[in-house]
């Protein structure tokens, strides 16, 4: 199974953080109890070879990964979230353009099977390890924070989250368009690059290497499990 190499940002990239923000990562303490690790997309139909419509290669690969920072982030007293990318019926009319324009007939009808709840396409892939206390959240765009796509913004409000772990797949789809919302909404947001996957390296690190100039930071499983402080 593909699978992304450890992102390294480019030494011009980290001079040009630095010069900005006066050092590389922004977010050096994780308060755990405001803190929730969202799996993004991590179904089977972009999971499994052949479980759906958007594989991607090096997904299933990254599953152990985002079982350790999920087991880390619970142990610590944060909140896990597994968002389902989920197709509903009215989007035909509320992201018809996606639909009808940017999908093939073919391809619209792959893609709103497999991502309708009740498929497998539609289920967590299942080397993961979600527990009966993680939340499950449907989400009906890419992003998981633009109006109308999903509960999570309200959930996290209510339970004093600020601080958002992203991972999953896709890095540069689903993944960044929920990360940089994130960041417009005030979350103290950052992307974990080695929980992260995307159909080449070079979508996954020009993805990273954008998010942590413009919109958060981008650490590694290592570096956050190092930051995350335990709730009291």
């Amino acid at each position: 199974m593909t699978e992304m190499r450890p992102y390294i940002p480019s030494p011009e990239l980290v001079q040009r953080v630095v010069a900005r923000r006066g050092r590389l990562h922004a977010f050096e303490k994780l308060e755990a109890r405001r803190t929730a690790l969202v799996v993004v997309d991590m179904q089977n139909s972009f999971v499994q070879k052949g479980g759906g419509h958007a594989w991607v290669p090096g997904a299933a690969a990254t599953c152990p990964t985002i079982n350790r920072l999920a087991r880390g982030v619970r142990a610590a007293g944060g909140t896990v979230v597994w968002i389902l990318n989920t197709y509903a019926p009215e989007s035909d009319r509320t992201w018809s353009h996606f639909h009808q324009e940017l999908s093939s007939p073919q391809g619209y009808a792959l893609r709103s099977r497999c991502m309708a709840e009740g498929d497998p396409g539609h289920e967590l892939y299942a080397d993961l390890e979600p527990q009966a206390d993680d939340w499950r959240v449907r989400k009906y765009f890419y992003s998981a924070f633009i109006q109308g796509s999903s509960e999570l913004h309200e959930r996290l409000q209510a339970q004093g989250v600020d601080t958002l772990l992203i991972a999953g797949t896709a890095t540069n789809v689903c993944c960044e368009s929920t990360a940089r919302d994130a960041m417009m909404l005030n979350y103290r947001t950052l992307m974990v690059s080695d929980a992260c996957s995307a159909n080449t390296v070079e979508e996954h690190e020009t993805c990273l290497s954008g998010f942590i100039f413009s919109f958060g930071d981008v650490q590694t499983t290592d570096e956050v499990l190092g930051r995350l402080k335990p709730s009291r």
